[in-house]
């Protein structure tokens, strides 16, 4: 086996030497770590992770293969999270270049070459995140083969993660319908990234999704409820969205945000928003229901949070992650609108607070 040298360059100098499986091709990215043990496909697909470098602390990666890239009759995936790979690199450890799995259609090394994304392995990633740990995420560099010009003096000014609106690279660029035949009420979905499994978790529960634009004026559009689904990026980059959402806030229909749209949310009500060091990416940060001694395990993928210090008078905390004391959902004192911070569609993770879409779903019919 032929191995081609890769080296990951971070922003303070310090540099990770492994071997190119993916794409052969040099990029610069958010550099982010996600602790769980298992769903990478889901991952990669999730649009949260548009311009950023993927660092998988779980040691062995690629031994079930990625499932086939199927797609339902309405364009919806069966098996991922969007239509194609967002991250700009993967990281990892200990790459298996054979693969064994009932739905495996191929090898992680064959789909990250066929979309053209570049991936190292032989990285120690248990440095790397001890590192982004400490000093926080940075902006990285992959470089694949030896060039030493860019791994003697990388430069990352052509590439500033906090500055670019990536939800307006992923979000859809015209209205879509899905289940309009069979839906009970009518759901406006604000797309700035939405994972699939969001809409099919909707359209689960006999719910007709018109998906929008993260951009668009739904207010002048008839509907029930209003979902503002996760995205990558500064939420501070969207303030269209804001300003559409503030609208809607003047009136009494159901509005349910997730990870980023509970970020818009708590923007259109008043609240400042602050980066995180190192942001929460895994399958296990617990979560606690303000009020209550309800502890779920909770799927998580952002690295920004609400500033609960910020909320207005009408708004509350909803949830607490455990771990640190951050915001985790809101909800309005009289309104039904709320929020979460993790991911109740999961997919890939825990199903613990799939209730999330129940309750949102009740609330259209009262």
């Amino acid at each position: 086996m032929n191995l081609t040298k890769a080296t990951l360059i971070l922003d303070d100098g310090s540099k990770y030497e492994g071997f190119a499986f993916g794409a052969e091709k040099s990029v610069t990215g958010e550099v982010v770590f996600n602790t769980a043990m298992s769903g990478y496909p889901e991952s990669l697909t999730d649009p949260s992770y548009a311009g950023q470098l993927m660092v998988l602390t779980y040691p062995l990666i690629g031994n079930y293969g990625v499932p086939a890239r199927t797609l339902q009759p309405d364009g919806i995936s069966t098996f991922m999270e969007s239509n194609r790979i967002h991250a700009n690199a993967l990281i990892v450890s200990d790459y298996s270049h054979k693969s064994s799995h009932w739905n495996s259609a191929g090898t992680l090394a064959e789909w990250l070459k066929e979309e053209n994304i570049p991936a190292i392995y032989g990285i120690d990633t248990r440095a790397l995140t001890k590192r982004l740990r400490e000093h926080g995420v940075m902006m990285g560099r992959v470089i694949i083969g030896n060039d030493p010009k860019k791994i003697l003096h990388p430069s990352f000014s052509d590439f500033k993660y906090d500055e670019i609106n990536f939800v307006d690279k992923v979000s859809c660029k015209e209205v879509i319908a899905y289940n309009e035949s069979n839906g009970k009420k009518r759901v406006i979905l604000i797309d700035c990234g939405v994972k699939h499994n969001i809409i099919r978790s909707l359209k689960k529960r006999d719910l007709t999704v018109i998906r929008v634009p993260w951009d668009y004026d739904f207010n002048r559009m008839e509907y029930d409820g209003l979902f503002i689904s996760n995205g990558p990026g500064d939420p501070d980059t969207c303030d269209k969205a804001v300003q559409n959402i503030r609208k809607a806030l003047d009136g009494d229909k159901p509005i349910c945000g997730i990870c980023m749209g509970n970020q818009l949310l708590a923007k259109a009500g008043g609240a400042s928003i602050y980066k995180l060091k190192y942001g929460h990416r895994s399958h296990n940060q617990p979560v606690r229901m303000v009020g209550t001694n309800k502890c779920y395990i909770t799927s998580q993928n952002h690295g920004y949070a609400v500033d609960n210090n910020t909320l207005g008078k009408d708004w509350e905390p909803l949830f607490i992650n455990m771990n640190d004391d951050t915001n985790e959902g809101i909800r309005h004192k009289s309104k039904p609108f709320f929020s979460s911070q993790f991911h109740p569609e999961a997919c890939s993770g825990p199903t613990d607070t799939d209730f999330i879409f129940d309750l949102f779903t009740e609330m259209l019919y009262k």
